[in-house]
């Protein structure tokens, strides 16, 4: 966990396609996979913040009406020694094909029960996110 550094207050989003594969970006420069989204402007919420992190990463239009919230998490920043990150997660419908903009190097899909075998994702999705969500999936039959 991070120690006496700073923190970052981000939103992620959780975009699923129909075979339940999680859209994960890598940004650039940077090691890990990740949800999109990013930290909030001035005067931007934490939904506000998703919605214009989505059209500038991946070219796709959501509206704040279309999140649904996912949970508030606390770890370790991916990118960012001794940093916490304090994070809004939202379930966002896939609006379409995403296409790589903004600062994403790599665009990958991640099936949820292989996210164990993968040692290239951010903290925040091993900790809370995949668990969260296969929890909402629920057994698989």
């Amino acid at each position: 966990m991070a120690g006496s550094g700073s923190s970052i207050t981000v939103t992620a989003l959780c975009l699923l396609d129909a075979r339940g594969r999680l859209v994960l970006v890598r940004k650039r420069g940077t090691s890990l996979f990740m949800q999109p989204g990013g930290k909030p402007e001035p005067g931007e919420d934490a939904a506000q913040a998703g919605v214009r992190e989505l059209f500038e990463e991946l070219g796709l239009a959501a509206t704040v009406g279309d999140l649904e919230p996912l949970g508030r998490w606390r770890g370790p920043a991916a990118n960012e020694a001794d940093t916490l990150l304090i994070a809004t997660v939202f379930l966002c419908p896939l609006p379409g094909p995403p296409i790589i903009g903004a600062e994403i190097e790599e665009l990958d899909w991640l099936d949820l029960d292989k996210a164990p075998l993968r040692h290239d994702l951010a903290p925040l999705l091993t900790d809370f996110v995949v668990p969260a969500l296969l929890a909402r999936r629920g057994p698989r039959a």
